[in-house]
């Protein structure tokens, strides 16, 4: 039987509605419905159940689809739902029915895309388009699709304080941002995403709640002080009464992909993650979801961010894994970062070399139970055994690009001639490449952390923690404009792409690379086939050149030479076949001749065996 979401309050046969929260800490609560003024006009009890979980249920003609309600707890007042699919107000206003099956889909034939097809492309809602909505996003998918992208994967949409925010400080889990334009305009999109091909990802966290309109506190143990996280209290995921703590998180991925019919999620930071009871809570999340997947039918998929370096977050359960299908590879970043930009800085300190960038390429972690100078320690377990499928792995992202100074992007801090270079090696790793937005077409518009907390309190203390996180660089010799205020309109404004650029030089001619080499890439089969076992990569740390060689059992072979450094490198091709110039990052220069031959400075090329 499919699983429905219980929790909330769900239409059901018949014109009833059923409000359903889990509260042990209450002896008494009700349900208050509002009318159109905002006002009580009717206010429900609700019965107290097994394990403080309380129901009302009532008639549509009490409760229209579009009707706000709040729970009134004793002594506390009026809340919004901690399973709200609609939070119309935002984190402090009221809850709104919501009838997922009035939503006409039309992907019943999409089943979803097999995980060695997936091109991620990941994109902030609010600035990838000048409108800022779910609508705008849908309005550019002809061009993502056009660029060769097959999987779309949105920061987080969930209700957060404001309108402007990365999307991390969540609280309205259930609930897709009102300013995005709302559960129906998502689902819209989704449906849009599959009659094109595309898949859609979304960003969700499960490792802690934002700090403004967390109201989940007056209803239950969700949060716990038995451990912290970066973020503040870690959630109850295995202390008293953490059940239906688990069932929460659990529960708001399926609500995902059944009545958003998304194709994979994106777990934020699960090494905030805290669980040390016999199933972990995310064995027990890709167990549900994998499941209800299977019996829909369909493909879908968990990938998760991860500082651990710990395959078994990517094994699947009959290993002794957790069972996610995927992990972005902090690793394959830093690597390839440090030896484009020569930036040391903090956690960069542990890269730099030529060989980082070859073990990633090949084996997934470089530090798989080496010493870590920067975490002075071990760090990390060997990853070579696991399918090269098993790793997203980008050159850019929403965070990394953010903790730079003034969000610039790789091609400021590189060079348009480096970034490329990192691309192409992205793009010949047996791994599931990733871009971040405005990154094909190197956008010039800085991307910086953003926020619009209406506690002018907290909007302090997080102005005053991001500019003391900044102070380091001002140490290293960078101007006091690296930091920007959070708060500020104009810092989310400077954000938003700049499209009007992208038939502009250098732009349009970066933007044709990509789409060459993402053509490529689907083209050939050894780039497509995610097989570590028949990749080979070396590395020459003088010259700063990477050599990656790429084979499959068809046959077919591609070698790969990407020179990072700042001076011509000699290089002979493999002899055991003969060899054709499939792509070059610089296609103005002349085309290498002979078996040995001279590779400008940052400049890649890629061969593809001939006959």
């Amino acid at each position: 039987m499919s699983w429905q979401l219980e929790r909330g309050a769900t239409v059901g046969p018949g014109g009833t509605v059923t409000f359903s929260v889990w509260a042990p800490r209450a002896e008494k609560l009700n349900v208050s419905l509002l009318g159109a003024d905002g006002k009580p006009r009717a206010e429900l009890p609700m019965e107290r159940g097994e394990r403080g979980v309380f129901t009302a249920r009532t008639d549509l003609g009490q409760a229209p689809v579009g009707t706000d309600y709040s729970f009134v707890l004793p002594d506390i007042g009026p809340r919004p739902d901690p399973v709200s699919r609609c939070l119309p107000a935002g984190v402090h206003g009221p809850s709104r029915i919501v009838d997922p099956a009035a939503f006409r889909w039309n992907d019943e034939r999409w089943k979803g895309l097999p995980l060695e097809e997936l091109i991620f492309y990941e994109l902030h809602v609010g600035t990838f388009t000048p409108a800022g909505t779910f609508a705008g996003v849908e309005e550019k998918l002809s061009y993502l699709r056009d660029l060769g992208i097959t999987a779309v994967e949105l920061m987080p949409v969930n209700t957060f304080p404001g309108a402007r925010n990365w999307g991390y400080d969540g609280v309205g889990l259930y609930a897709p941002h009102q300013a995005y334009g709302g559960p129906e305009a998502l689902r819209h999109l989704v449906d849009a995403c599959h009659a094109r091909g595309l898949a859609l990802f979304l960003d969700v966290v499960y490792n802690h709640l934002g700090p403004e309109g967390n109201y989940l506190g007056d209803f239950g143990p969700y949060l716990t002080d038995r451990y912290r996280t970066p973020w503040g209290q870690a959630l109850n995921f295995d202390g008293e009464e953490s059940d239906e703590v688990r069932r929460f998180f659990v529960d708001n991925a399926l609500h995902w992909l059944t009545e958003y019919h998304v194709d994979g999620l994106r777990l934020d930071a699960i090494h905030g993650i805290f669980d040390f009871g016999a199933r972990h809570v995310l064995r027990e999340l890709a167990d549900a979801f994998h499941g209800e997947a299977a019996r829909r039918g369909r493909k879908a998929w968990l990938v998760a961010e991860s500082d651990l370096n710990d395959p078994r977050v990517i094994r699947p359960a009959e290993a002794g894994g957790y069972g996610l299908d995927a992990q972005w590879s902090d690793d394959f970043h830093h690597a390839v970062h440090t030896l484009a930009t020569g930036n040391r800085r903090g956690y960069f300190s542990d890269f730099g070399r030529a060989a980082d960038v070859a073990k990633a390429v090949t084996n997934g972690y470089v530090y798989d139970g080496l010493y870590s100078n920067y975490r002075k320690r071990r760090h990390g377990a060997p990853s070579a055994a696991e399918p090269g499928v098993r790793f997203v792995i980008f050159n850019q992202n929403h965070d990394q690009i953010a903790n730079a100074c003034q969000g610039k992007r790789l091609a400021q801090v590189a060079g348009i001639d480096k970034q490329k270079v990192a691309t192409a090696v992205l793009f010949v790793t047996p791994g599931l490449p990733m871009l971040f937005q405005g990154e094909e077409y190197a956008e010039d518009a800085p991307w910086d952390y953003f926020t619009s907390h209406t506690d002018e309190k907290l909007a302090e203390a997080v102005r005053e923690g991001r500019h003391q996180e900044y102070l380091h660089l001002q140490e290293e010799g960078a101007s006091a404009s690296c930091w920007a205020d959070p708060q500020a309109p104009q810092t989310f404004e400077r954000t938003k792409l700049r499209w009007q650029t992208v038939d502009q030089p250098p732009h349009a001619e970066v933007l044709a690379f990509y789409r060459a080499l993402v053509a490529l890439r689907r083209r050939l089969a050894p780039l497509r086939n995610g097989r570590k076992d028949l990749t080979r990569a070396e590395a020459d740390e003088a010259a700063r050149l990477i050599t990656i060689r790429r084979d499959d059992p068809s046959g077919a072979a591609v070698f790969t030479v990407a020179n990072f450094g700042d001076r011509p490198a000699a290089v002979t091709l493999p002899k055991d076949a003969r060899w054709k110039l499939a792509l070059a990052t610089s296609p103005g220069g002349a085309a290498p001749s002979g078996d040995a031959f001279s590779v400008p400075a940052a400049t890649a090329y890629i061969f593809e065996r001939a006959g």
